[in-house]
């Protein structure tokens, strides 16, 4: 199918508004965590836990949701899904207690942990192989865009409503997409039609996936590199902007919405940046960890709190913090078609177990020393929390280029 055609839109723009979404979903709390922490009264810890709740209910669904996309298709899949997300959002709007709103939460985290994989899956599908990394590039701007819907538009929003009113607007949302997947994505009748595998073969296909030494190759650096890019892009970001930087909400959600088009823009780049490498016989692996490598010099700008324009910090981070998706492309080439569902939801499985495990550890070391009178969090604590995912980055990059190295 060619890349710009009333057929290719019919494929991407659904999927893109429900990574849309998934996106807002993600990052808002970056923007709200005051009117949380106010509303809820609950501490670092637990809003760390409450906004990581999220990446494990994400991350619960991935295997499953891989054999599901390699059999029913991710129009089905995709449109069933949203509908839980719907629901979350409305839980959430509606809980007037840290329980309620983490249920809401795990809900949402459900309900769009399609959204992205669906779309890698039907864009396989739909897409010649050459076109993947330009048409996973789109479908991940399509998610900045999101983020960026959830920096600045949001305030104006919550000019006009409460955080619970925004949100009764995110359910109603989710349910309208749910239907334009449904409805507007065209049927593959080859893969619905597909010989139904048994339960041996689903689980000899993941088994597959997660003995090979090219999965395992790149899987920590990936997971490590789009964890720490998560739970800092997703919540830490906001507060450290305020306490670090000094910083007031309508110039953090300036700086955020500046991040958040430079994560766009790092998703079109990189993503037709490592197709016109592939013809020149540069793999995407390779571009992938480059990638990976200046964002692990990024984060520890940040981390060791340089004296450096936050705003072109954040940017950076926007930026380089895209190359990591590069690697679910990468990852796909060494699999056959039909299991290239389970691969990247087992990259995203790994993903967003160690999001949800980095967005609420950093909140706990954060909660190690004492907050202050007015409410912010002390800047060793930043420190201490950044330093530790950068470490682990730091390793999985050295794991990546020694299994490199001794492969050869």
């Amino acid at each position: 199918m060619p890349l710009f055609s009333l057929s290719a839109f019919r494929v991407f723009i659904p999927f893109a508004f429900g990574y849309f979404l998934s996106y807002l979903f993600r990052v808002v709390n970056a923007v709200i965590a005051p009117d949380l922490v106010a509303d809820l009264q609950i501490d670092p810890s637990q809003l760390g836990l409450l906004t990581s709740t999220y990446f494990i209910a994400f991350a619960s669904s991935q295997l499953p949701l891989g054999i599901f996309l390699d059999r029913f298709g991710p129009r089905i899949v995709e449109a069933f899904l949203l509908f839980f997300a719907g629901l979350g959002a409305f839980i959430f709007a509606k809980s007037q207690t840290l329980t309620g709103v983490i249920i809401g939460r795990a809900f949402i985290g459900f309900g769009v942990s399609a959204c992205l994989m669906a779309a890698f899956k039907s864009y396989v599908i739909w897409f010649p192989e050459k076109l993947w990394p330009r048409i996973n590039g789109f479908q991940m701007a399509a998610g900045g865009l999101g983020a960026l819907f959830a920096t600045t538009p949001v305030e104006w929003v919550l000019k006009l409503t409460d955080w619970r009113g925004l949100f009764l607007l995110l359910a109603l949302m989710s349910c309208c997409i749910a239907l334009g997947v449904f409805f507007l994505v065209p049927e593959n009748k080859a893969e619905k039609y597909r010989p139904l595998e048994n339960f041996s073969e689903q689980v000899n296909g993941i088994k597959q996936v997660f003995t090979s030494q090219n999965f395992w190759r790149i899987a920590p650096l990936t997971t490590l590199s789009q964890a720490g890019y998560l739970s800092l892009q997703g919540l830490w970001a906001g507060p450290w902007l305020r306490d670090i930087a000094g910083m007031q909400r309508p110039q953090i959600a300036t700086v955020l919405s500046c991040s958040a088009i430079a994560m766009i823009a790092g998703y079109i780049f990189l993503g037709f940046f490592a197709e016109k490498l592939a013809q020149k016989g540069v793999t995407t692996l390779f571009t992938a960890v480059c990638g990976m490598g200046i964002f692990i010099g990024v984060q520890a700008l940040i981390a060791f709190q340089v004296p450096l324009n936050p705003t072109l910090l954040w940017i950076l981070f926007g930026f380089f913090g895209t190359s990591g998706i590069l690697s679910y492309a990468a990852l796909t080439y060494h699999f056959p078609k039909t299991l290239s569902g389970r691969v990247t939801t087992g990259i995203n499985l790994l993903v967003f177990i160690a999001a949800f495990i980095v967005q609420w550890a950093i909140g706990a070391i954060i909660n190690l020393w004492e907050t202050s009178a007015a409410g912010n969090y002390h800047p060793s604590g930043y420190k201490a929390g950044f330093l530790t995912i950068l470490c682990l980055q730091a390793a999985g990059l050295v794991w990546c280029l020694f299994s490199s190295f001794k492969n050869r």
